[in-house]
């Protein structure tokens, strides 16, 4: 039974004035964002893997690596590859998205630390590592969004915050335990 003194509203449209945006505007941000960073990555990887898009391979990529002090540089190469290649693609679709923005993470965490102290301006500068770090960074704790794998698996379905950090510290320890390892 209702009171006669209630009243409903009827759902207004959005404006901006109403308040935070529509959930669908921040998942299409998010899509856009995975996508590009995701898509960037995987080709960067095809080039350290198969010599892709002008890409050095793994011999040439090897010999990069040692020159720059990591040991075992085509090894080295290989495991870079490998995370910037399937790293990508599974940020791109949005798959196991904290562990897929780490692995791109960390891998950049390395390609930032070798190309410190030549200025910040592209193209020796660090300036595009920077950005493909927040953007990891940024999609590895936000979430992946309503548009991707993940939300069509339950236990994935919604993000949460811990698992965005615990996938930063990892990337941050690996990078860590990788860097040590440079001469």
């Amino acid at each position: 039974m209702t009171s006669p003194h209630a009243t409903t509203t009827a759902p207004q449209p959005y404006s901006p004035d109403s308040g935070p945006q529509p959930p669908h505007a921040t998942d299409l941000g998010l899509l856009l964002l995975r996508i590009a960073l995701g898509l960037i990555m995987a080709a960067h990887g095809s080039q350290k893997l198969f010599g892709w898009f002008d890409g050095p391979g793994l011999e040439g990529t090897g010999q990069f690596f040692t020159s720059v002090g990591y040991p075992a540089g085509e090894t080295m190469a290989f495991v870079a590859g490998v995370t910037e290649t399937f790293g990508g693609l599974a940020l791109a679709v949005g798959l196991l998205t904290p562990l897929a923005g780490a692995a791109v993470l960390g891998t950049m965490l390395n390609a930032l630390a070798v190309k410190w102290g030549d200025g910040f301006f592209a193209p020796a500068g660090v300036e595009y590592e920077l950005l493909l770090i927040a953007g990891a960074a940024a999609v590895t704790l936000t979430g992946s969004g309503r548009y991707a794998a993940d939300y069509f698996v339950p236990g994935l379905r919604r993000h949460r915050i811990t698992h965005g950090i615990g996938a930063v510290i990892l990337a941050l320890v690996t990078a860590g335990v990788v860097l040590l390892l440079r001469d």
